[in-house]
């Protein structure tokens, strides 16, 4: 498990260093206050694609598209949908996101520990009860009913034009923001430059153990352990998830505890009850939509998966309309 543990540390680490993993940088971002997060997110995703895509095309990284996430309420995406707008929820509510939940825990902000004790709950719920449920609707898998998987495919065209269309997008949406916005961190370094260093914690994780980046199944597996504690039966057989959030964890240690400027204060208050809610849904949110900011947001659309790009579009809907509501 050293290997998980490492890319957990890198990643952890970047998130700290940028200051992305403050309270006030999610919520006032789904506020549409500050474009830290945004401008941040755009460039780990953008310059990730990069990297997964050249190593793909090298022959180093053999990885298959995210798959669509299915309850069959409405539709093949439909589990994207409610769970990306659940997690999007979540973010506004708590402040975190199932990855930098465990950043905030590590440089010591108190609403990330009941977020956290919010979403091992919400793990704990997903694995005993709403996973089992959700399973009996789900349809079968997308490549067998030959819905599209990838923006290439739904295009119809080549891989390398859907690349470069998500690449010129991206960078043209992070000049528009960094002209109009001027957005700064309170961290280490800036949003963009900590947007490439969180790209270079996924090639860490890509160089240590061919898989890239995501979190949120963590809490399913804490979910699967507790269940397994409690009832018996067959022991759950991964914790590498575990052990990637326990280096994030410490890695974010490490860099609080280095740099003391990183360690502010958040200036907006997240009260307990309200964080131990929203770690609820970040968890029944994530794991409905197969995937959270990092498994979505960064992987997944690093493959030009199509659910990736659902959940995320689904993601900061769920937490502007929430983020409106309690203002």
């Amino acid at each position: 498990m050293l290997r998980p543990f490492l890319s957990g540390a890198a990643f952890g680490a970047a998130l700290t260093a940028t200051a992305i993993h403050q309270p006030d940088a999610i919520i006032d971002q789904m506020g549409f206050r500050d474009w830290h997060m945004v401008t941040t997110f755009l460039t780990a995703s953008g310059t990730s694609t990069i990297i997964v895509s050249v190593l793909r095309r090298l022959g180093y990284l053999t990885l298959t598209p995210r798959n669509y996430s299915t309850i069959n309420l409405f539709g093949s995406l439909d589990g994207n949908i409610i769970g990306g707008w659940l997690l999007g929820a979540g973010m506004a509510i708590s402040g975190s996101c199932p990855g930098t939940v465990f950043a905030q825990v590590g440089s010591g902000i108190r609403s990330g520990i009941y977020t956290l004790g919010g979403a091992l709950l919400g793990g704990v719920i997903w694995s005993g009860f709403l996973r089992p449920a959700l399973s009996s609707r789900a349809k079968p898998k997308s490549e067998a009913t030959g819905d599209p998987l990838t923006l290439d495919e739904w295009m119809g065209t080549n891989q390398t034009i859907a690349l470069v269309s998500v690449e010129s997008l991206f960078a043209i949406a992070i000049a528009t923001i960094v002209y109009l916005a001027s957005p700064e961190s309170n961290g280490l370094i800036g949003p963009v430059t900590g947007g490439l260093l969180i790209a270079g914690a996924q090639l860490v994780s890509i160089v240590t153990r061919k898989s890239l980046l995501g979190t949120s199944s963590s809490f399913e597996e804490v979910g699967d352990y507790f269940w397994w504690a409690v009832g018996g039966g067959v022991r759950p057989k991964s914790y590498s998830a575990i052990a990637l959030t326990v280096g994030m964890t410490v890695g974010a240690l490490a860099v609080s505890s280095a740099s003391p400027s990183v360690h502010a204060i958040p200036q907006v208050t997240v009260e307990p009850a309200r964080a131990v809610l929203g770690g609820m849904l970040l968890a029944v949110g994530s794991r409905m939509a197969g995937g959270c900011t990092s498994g979505h947001g960064i992987s997944g659309i690093s493959l030009l998966s199509i659910s990736s790009f659902v959940s995320v579009v689904a993601m900061f809907a769920g937490g502007a309309f929430v983020a409106a509501l309690i203002g």
